[in-house]
């Protein structure tokens, strides 16, 4: 028996990145999925890693950016799955050539993308969810912000600013909804995904590498299942039923706020 048998949630990004992992610590834990993934492909293969797990899945293609979109891919987990128990917003539009950027050097096309899907994606999910949440007494929502965000690291203005969005979305929503049993939270995590590798080998100052990989009291990077994911489950789950509004640094003590 797992925390999750019965419940359906749906993934945002759930193709790729933190997701990859968190995705297959939920099917584990009983949960049938829909993967939401801008890119079909890699929907598809992130659905076929979770099959192995033995739940039902299924993968949707959708910018979440477009609420025309999001409304039709609740429709269709829905139709397919029966119900929504849990909404996990995990999409992002940050990429390695807006990281580490100064804040001169972004531009307005850069606000527009990372906010249109970071902030109103996260939106747009949160109302289509919400009636079907209150309609059957509860549900769970669990966003996931950045540290680059409540640190307020340089050269992520763009990022940082959307990540912050998502934390109010996050904190109006949880006082907002209480009274219907829906709890929202929020996640920031440090995990060494295949993109998280790729921007710390390359970045230009040698330095970063030994403070990005070690520099925290858990001196290495959170594996996306086992660290992150069971945390995911956890807020899944009805263990965290007097849990809403709270933000969790999943970060090794790289962000200590006690």
């Amino acid at each position: 028996m797992g925390r999750l048998d019965g419940k359906v949630v749906i993934v945002t990004g759930g193709g790729g990145g933190v997701a990859r992992g968190m995705t297959v610590a939920l099917a584990k834990e009983g949960a049938e999925l829909s993967i939401v993934e801008l890119h079909a492909d890699r929907g598809d293969e992130a659905k076929r890693e979770v099959e192995k797990q033995g739940g039902r899945v299924i993968s949707i293609a959708c910018d979440v950016s477009d609420r025309v979109q999001v409304d039709a891919a609740v429709a269709e987990t829905l139709e397919r799955l029966g119900r929504i128990d849990v909404l996990v917003n995990n999409a992002t539009g940050v990429t390695l050539s807006t990281s580490n950027l100064s804040f001169m050097d972004h531009t307005e096309a850069d606000f527009d993308r990372i906010l249109g899907v970071d902030v109103k994606g996260s939106f747009h999910f949160m109302q289509a969810c919400f009636p079907h949440f209150k309609a059957q007494g509860g549900g769970k929502i669990i966003n996931f912000s950045s540290g680059a965000g409540t640190e307020r690291m340089a050269g992520f203005v763009a990022y940082a600013s959307a990540k912050e969005g998502v934390r109010a979305l996050t904190g109006v929503a949880a006082r907002e909804w209480g009274e219907f049993g829906i709890n929202v939270n929020v996640i920031c995590p440090a995990a060494l995904t295949p993109g998280m590798k790729k921007f710390v080998e390359t970045h230009p100052d040698p330095e970063f590498k030994r403070m990005a990989l070690g520099n925290r009291p858990i001196a290495r990077l959170g594996d996306p299942e086992q660290d992150i994911g069971r945390v995911v489950a956890f807020l899944a789950s009805a263990e965290s039923d007097y849990l809403t509004g709270q933000t969790f640094w999943v970060d090794g003590g790289s962000s200590i706020h006690a």
